[in-house]
């Protein structure tokens, strides 16, 4: 849902407060609610959150509610389910007032998306994402499709993402956690 009709800057969205615990974002210069999730994907995220800290991520260097600006023809930010920090981003953000990553901070190793019921949410984690992600240099970028039961990893290599997709029992690849023994029917199974 748009609420301003006018166009924000990044720096407008940045300062606005409306007083309440809304959450924002703010998508090709106009600031939208983000509405909450799912049980569904809420249960879907805390799974792989669990599943890369077995993995001995760092609890520091995992996210949730991270926001990640993204270059585009006007402003947009980003919220991602899950992001793993690189080591440096994480120095960064230490003592942040706002863990919001701007374009001129390293980006995020690895973000996950979780797709949401509807046309646009596809698109938007489908397609713009994608190339928005690719743009900030993020290593990998996850779709957990939990309508059509399936994990796309997209992998950046030479600035373009390759993409595998992942369904029933085949492992998942990925750069960032290549020894990860996970598969797309062990994530619909809690879900």
């Amino acid at each position: 849902m748009t609420l301003v009709s006018q166009s924000m800057t990044l720096e407008d969205y940045l300062r606005y407060d409306d007083g309440t615990d809304t959450r924002y974002a703010l998508e090709n210069g106009q600031l939208v609610i983000i509405p909450p999730e799912s049980d569904r994907n809420q249960r879907i995220a805390s799974f792989l959150f669990a599943c890369f800290l077995q993995q001995g991520i760092p609890p520091a260097r995992l996210r949730i509610g991270l926001e990640i600006v993204v270059a585009g023809r006007r402003a947009t930010t980003r919220f991602p389910d899950i992001a793993i920090l690189s080591e440096e981003l994480e120095a960064v953000l230490a003592g942040a007032r706002r863990a919001t990553v701007m374009l001129d901070m390293p980006p995020p190793s690895l973000v996950v998306e979780i797709v949401s019921p509807g046309s646009e949410n596809r698109d938007r984690d489908y397609r713009y994402k994608r190339s928005e992600y690719a743009a900030r240099g993020i290593t990998d970028y996850w779709i957990v499709d939990p309508i059509e039961e399936k994990v796309t990893i997209l992998s950046l290599v030479e600035g373009l993402y390759e993409e595998q997709v992942f369904e029933g029992d085949r492992s998942l690849a990925s750069t960032v956690l290549p020894d990860l023994p996970l598969t797309a029917t062990e994530i619909w199974a809690i879900a």
